[in-house]
């Protein structure tokens, strides 16, 4: 995906969340306001803790847009992945924002339980706003979770559940409404104690799988296998291991080590093979905006390290060393080295012309097949002929 191609998504994306957004934080603030001031009028703790609700949800919307705006810039120096966090962290704060607000709802109404004197006695008003915030509340659902999918937001997604929730609380506040104004005045604060359940039980689930993606939880296993999968079907590789996935925000990053058919290709080859791996995962699925591919010529998990054996140009010095006293040495034209199991299987290359000078090969691969190695370097020498 272009740079170009991924700022512009971006920025259809932020301004379809700050659409959705701010329709939604106009009707909160009238939801809000309307709720609180007839539940005061119409005598509804119950309305007044739905007002609550609906105020917390409008504090919730002006957060959800900052959030959007930053967390949908593109990667710089400082933040190599992106700002997708900053919507993770934001998803953090509203679901406590919401335990919060639940909390302060249930202490005021276990009080007025406890002190039946303070019991209201709801009047009509309230019950029309209750209504009128259950129709409003569920037209918002339906056209943020819309969106939210379309966009693949899942700030806006959490948002569009605030309002199920608060159109939910408001049917609890009908009920207790309705059973207050019919003689049962209890009704009312007990309605009020279950929004606050609600309310608590959506911040919670919010808080906990915003939380799970910063600590960096794998994503579910479905779409774990189905990477796997996309992997696994590239021509060239054997193996996935090492498969580690992780959420920024709305984007999926992938971080996998690849096992490929044959050991000793060339590197150009397996660049090609990670290439490949790289862009079937991102157009494969939707959510995967970052792959680290990692090429292993050997199952490394069970293979003897390789990692103690020295590099091309020390180990080169070692050869040297060790066919010092070979007559067709100095005539090598190239050295190809395969780092496998521990050992170095190394290759070289002579002049096809060596076979015109009445030497055969059989002389050449003998005069490679003894040699010393102090150290155990070195697994096998292969000879080859070539220009």
């Amino acid at each position: 995906m272009s740079d170009q191609s991924e700022q512009s998504e971006s920025a259809v994306r932020y301004q379809q969340v700050k659409k959705v957004t701010l329709i939604g934080a106009l009707v909160n603030a009238f939801l809000a306001a309307s709720k609180i001031i007839l539940g005061y009028i119409g005598q509804s703790q119950a309305l007044v803790a739905d007002g609550v609700h609906s105020l917390a949800d409008l504090v919730s919307d002006i957060i959800v847009v900052y959030a959007a705006k930053h967390g949908s810039r593109q990667a710089d120096e400082d933040h190599p992945y992106g700002h997708g966090r900053i919507e993770t962290v934001v998803e953090v704060l509203l679901g406590f924002l919401l335990i919060a607000v639940a909390l302060g709802i249930t202490i005021d109404a276990v009080s007025r339980i406890n002190t039946p004197d303070l019991l209201l006695s709801p009047t009509w008003f309230a019950l029309v706003a209750a209504l009128i915030s259950i129709f409003a509340n569920e037209v918002l659902f339906q056209y943020t979770f819309t969106v939210g999918k379309k966009v693949k937001s899942n700030l806006l997604i959490a948002n569009a559940w605030h309002h199920r929730t608060d159109a939910i609380s408001s049917v609890i506040a009908l009920i207790g409404i309705a059973g207050a104004m019919l003689g049962f005045p209890l009704l009312d604060a007990v309605a009020a104690i279950g929004v606050s359940l609600l309310i608590s039980k959506v911040g919670w689930d919010i808080s906990y799988r915003a939380f799970k993606e910063l600590i960096d939880t794998a994503l579910e296993a479905e779409k774990v296998e189905k990477i796997k999968a996309l992997i696994l079907s590239v021509d060239g590789v054997k193996a996935v291991h090492s498969l580690r996935t992780r959420s920024m925000g709305t984007y999926a990053l992938v971080d996998v080590h690849i096992l490929v058919v044959n050991s000793r290709i060339s590197v150009s080859e397996g660049h090609q093979i990670s290439e490949s791996v790289m862009y079937r995962l991102l157009k494969g699925i939707d959510e995967v905006s970052d792959v680290t591919v990692h090429i292993d010529p050997e199952d490394d998990e069970t293979c003897a390290p390789c990692r103690y054996l020295p590099l091309r140009k020390d180990f080169q010095i070692y050869l040297n060393s060790v066919f010092e006293n070979n007559s067709y040495y100095d005539r090598v034209t190239k050295s190809t080295l395969h780092y496998l199991n521990g050992k170095i299987i190394v290759e070289l290359v002579l002049p096809v012309s060596i076979l015109d000078e009445n030497i055969t090969a059989s002389d050449i691969f003998s005069s490679f097949k003894d040699f010393e190695d102090p150290k155990s370097y070195i697994a096998e020498i292969n000879i080859l002929f070539g220009l």
